[in-house]
C-alpha cells in the first residue's frame, strides 16, 4: 500500500486512473471513500499496487496472437515476460503478465471529465491539427472560459453543444471524442465509419461548444467546500445535502435548459419553480445567465443550417417545436435514428430549450439528442457507446441528410 493525500479537484475515479487502478480498488483500500459524496483535500488514502492482468497460454498460442487478443504490442509483452518473442510458440499453461493496452483514442476518460480536461484536450488537439481552431465565446458565472471549437471550411454551419446540464457531463467527452476522430481522419485522408471526412470538411463548418456549463459540471463532480463563493447559497438551494450528483443547473441554480426565449414564460409557469434550485428554475428572464447568452450570441453571429444539443439520457432524438420546424426536420430525424439506433420522438409540452429557440429563431432543423440510457450522471462505462452514437448522429448530418 502507498499513501496518497487528496488534493483539490481529486475524485476517487481520477486518483484511480492516475495510478492504474479502478475506483473499486481505491474504495477497497479506503471503505469510507465509498460512503461520503466527495473527497476533501488533506484526506489520506491507502492505494494498492496496480494489479496486473494475467493469461494462461493455450495450445497454439504465440506472442503475436496473444498480443492481438489483448490489443497490446509484442514488445511490451516481451518486456514483461522475458523469453516470449514474436514468431515463437509459447508453452501451454505458462502464465503471462499482460501489459495495459495502449490508448490510441484522441480523447480518453481518466476519471470524471471536467473543465480542466476540456482545456487540456483543446490545447493538445489544436496543436496537433492546425486546421482545428479554438476560441472563447464567453465566460461562466465563475469566470471559466466557454470554449468553441471550429472544424471545417464549408458554407453550411452545424452548431453543437454539450453539457448544458451539469450532471450530463459525459456528453462533453463524447463530443470531444468525435471532434478528435474527425480531425484525425481528415488529416490522414481516410474515412470515418464509411463517411468521407474530406467531404465533411468541404461542405460544412462545425461549431462545437463541448462544455456549456463548466461551473455546474465541476460542482457535480467535486462538490463544494466552505471557501466557495456560493457555498452558503448552494447548500441552501440543495436543501443541506452535500452531494450534488443530481444537480442540473448552473452555479446560480438556474437550469440552462430552460433559459432560451422560446415561449419562456409558459415554461416558467409550467415548471412552477420560484427560485434557484438543482433543476427546472428558468431564471429571472430569458438569457439572464452568461452561459446561455453566449450560446445564443454565437448562433446570432454565425447563423447555422442545423443545430444539435447533446443531453442524456433516453436514447431519443427530439426534432420538432410547435410547428416552427422546417419540413425536412422529420426526415432528418428519421435518418439520425436509423444511423444511431435511437428513437425519433415528436415532443410536446416543453419550451425554452436551446433546440426550441434555434428552430423558432432560424426556422432550421434543430435536435435535442438524449444520449445513453439510465440515471444521470451516467457511468463512465457508458462512454464508449455514447461517443460512437454521438459520432454516428453528427456524421449523418455532415454527410448531407438533406
Amino acid at each position: 500500500m502507498q499513501q496518497y493525500i487528496a488534493r483539490r479537484g481529486d475524485t476517487v475515479s481520477r486518483i484511480a486512473a492516475r495510478h492504474g487502478l479502478t475506483p473499486e480498488h481505491v474504495i477497497q483500500g479506503n471503505p469510507w471513500a465509498g460512503s461520503q459524496p466527495y473527497l476533501y483535500p488533506g484526506q489520506l488514502l491507502f492505494l494498492p499496487s496496480a494489479p496486473r492482468k494475467r493469461y494462461a497460454v493455450q495450445d497454439g498460442d504465440d506472442a503475436d496472437s496473444i498480443a492481438a487478443m489483448f490489443g497490446v504490442g509484442t514488445d511490451e509483452l516481451e518486456r514483461l515476460n522475458p523469453g516470449v518473442s514474436p514468431g515463437r510458440s509459447c508453452i501451454p499453461g505458462k502464465v503471462l503478465v499482460i501489459p495495459a493496452p495502449s490508448r490510441r483514442e484522441e480523447i480518453c476518460l481518466r476519471g470524471e471529465y471536467g473543465p480542466a480536461d476540456i482545456e487540456a484536450d483543446t490545447a493538445r488537439l489544436t496543436a496537433k491539427y492546425p486546421f482545428l481552431s479554438a476560441e472563447t465565446i464567453g465566460e461562466s458565472v465563475l469566470g471559466k472560459p466557454l470554449t468553441l471549437l471550429k472544424l471545417g471550411s464549408g458554407p453550411r454551419i452545424l452548431h453543437v453543444n454539450a453539457a448544458l446540464h451539469a450532471n450530463e457531463w459525459l456528453t462533453a467527452p463524447a463530443l470531444m471524442r468525435f471532434i478528435g476522430e474527425y480531425a484525425s481522419a481528415f488529416a490522414a485522408g481516410r474515412e470515418w465509419h464509411g463517411h468521407r471526412a474530406a467531404d465533411w470538411h468541404r461542405d460544412w463548418t462545425l461549431l462545437a461548444v463541448p462544455m456549456a456549463n463548466p461551473d455546474g459540471v465541476e460542482l457535480v463532480q467535486e462538490g463544494v467546500l466552505p471557501d466557495h463563493p456560493y457555498y452558503d447559497k448552494l447548500m441552501q438551494w440543495n436543501c443541506g445535502r452535500h452531494s450534488f450528483r443530481h444537480w442540473k443547473a448552473n452555479i446560480r441554480g438556474v437550469d440552462l435548459g430552460d433559459q432560451f426565449p422560446a415561449h419562456w414564460e409558459e415554461e416558467r409557469d409550467r415548471r412552477q419553480v420560484q427560485g434557484p434550485a438543482p433543476r427546472d428554475y428558468g431564471g429571472s428572464a430569458p438569457l439572464c445567465e452568461p452561459e446561455a447568452a453566449a450560446l445564443a450570441s454565437l448562433a446570432e453571429r454565425l447563423p447555422g443550417d442545423a443545430a444539435v444539443s447533446l443531453h442524456s439520457q433516453g436514447a431519443e432524438i427530439y426534432w420538432n417545436y410547435r410547428g416552427y420546424e422546417p419540413p425536412e426536420s422529420k426526415r432528418w430525424a428519421a435518418g439520425l435514428a436509423a444511423a444511431s439506433g435511437y428513437k425519433a420522438v415528436e415532443l410536446t409540452g416543453s419550451d425554452a430549450g436551446y433546440k426550441d429557440w434555434f428552430i423558432q429563431r432560424f426556422r432550421k432543423p434543430g435536435f435535442t439528442v438524449e444520449l445513453g440510457t439510465g440515471k444521470n450522471p451516467l457511468p463512465a462505462a457508458d462512454f464508449e457507446d455514447m461517443a460512437l452514437e454521438t459520432g454516428l448522429i453528427l456524421g449523418a448530418i455532415l454527410s448531407n441528410l438533406s
